[in-house]
């Protein structure tokens, strides 16, 4: 028999040095493949919800024996020191879980040379706007209505500011927590859409205790997180849903003088009321409890898959 042909040297050779790169890929993007759970996996995670959710506790305790907040009526005065407690808290935990992993702030979608740029206040556009399109259908329907407007003057500025403040406070600890090192973790663990099933269902539960609150608006809450969840993916880090967060909330409370979550703030540019069944109008949880709801998150969702049709988180090795 004829000698087979061996393989060309130069060809091994590339091939050699093509499975050396191949092998380093520092920036390939992740393969969404699951993890086992590690004890040091546990106890980072355990350590980050102790520093998020279990030191802030006390601190709260005493602002609230102090403060002494008011049943389904909330204020600034009353909202943004204990927000702004939380978010410190909750910044405080993915920061020190950056320098233990040793992993830069980005690994968690949350890029500080980015903060409040571009996709901040395009997703603050989506949010207002998210909001408004689901009042008008409404009022279109005559389920809602604009009654008075409830400032003028300075006052308007003032309380636009301090809700833009209270609620700022509030995506900041949401988003990071419920969005950012927790799920970064569990969907190394899960893959990424089960890790944002169950953060967004726990966030759903976090809003149980809300005065007003009702099954519709417990879902939209759950939703809502799949959403934003959707808009880390695609735009690659949390800014977008942060800017989304703050002013869905903003527009709710302040803007349109709506219950936002079953609360009720004081200091609202618009008088306004609703009129209609519940599981149409929302009743106490504000429009967010309405089921025309889904409708419009539905909506978001197929035009930021237009908007950012790629997949970009994770984006490198977990």
């Amino acid at each position: 028999m004829p000698d087979q042909p061996g393989p060309d040297p130069a060809e091994e050779s590339q091939s050699g040095a093509t499975h050396a790169a191949g092998s380093a890929q520092p920036n390939a993007p992740h393969s969404d493949e699951p993890r086992p759970w590690g004890r040091d996996d546990r106890n980072r995670l355990l350590l980050w919800v102790v520093i998020a959710f279990a030191l802030p506790v006390p601190f709260v305790l005493l602002l609230h024996l102090w403060i002494k907040p008011t049943g389904s009526v909330f204020t600034i005065q009353s909202e943004l020191p204990t927000k702004a407690i939380i978010a410190f808290f909750v910044v405080l935990a993915t920061w020190f879980m950056s320098r233990k992993e040793k992993r830069p702030l980005d690994d968690y979608g949350i890029p500080l040379r980015q903060a409040f740029g571009e996709r901040f206040w395009e997703g603050c556009i989506w949010g207002f706007a998210a909001l408004s399109a689901l009042l008008l259908v409404l009022f279109v329907s005559g389920h809602f209505q604009i009654d008075s407007v409830a400032l003028s003057g300075g006052a308007i500025f003032r309380y636009a500011v301090g809700w833009a403040a209270v609620f700022l406070a509030v995506s900041v600890s949401e988003e990071f927590a419920f969005r950012g090192y927790w799920l970064f973790s569990f969907s190394r663990r899960m893959r990424f859409w089960p890790a944002a099933l169950f953060t967004s269902v726990v966030f759903g539960a976090a809003h149980l205790g809300n005065p007003g609150e009702n099954l519709l608006g417990i879902l939209q809450v759950i939703v809502v997180g799949l959403l934003l969840c959707l808009t880390l993916r695609r735009t690659g880090n949390l800014w977008f849903a942060l800017g989304f967060h703050a002013a869905w909330d903003w527009a709710e409370t302040f803007f349109y003088g709506t219950p936002d979550s079953g609360l009720l703030g004081v200091g609202r540019f618009l008088n306004s009321s609703v009129q209609g069944p519940n599981w149409l109008t929302g009743g106490s949880a504000g429009p967010e409890g309405s089921v025309l709801v889904f409708l419009v998150f539905a909506l978001c969702a197929l035009l930021i898959h237009l908007r950012f049709p790629k997949v970009i988180y994770p984006d490198r090795p977990v």
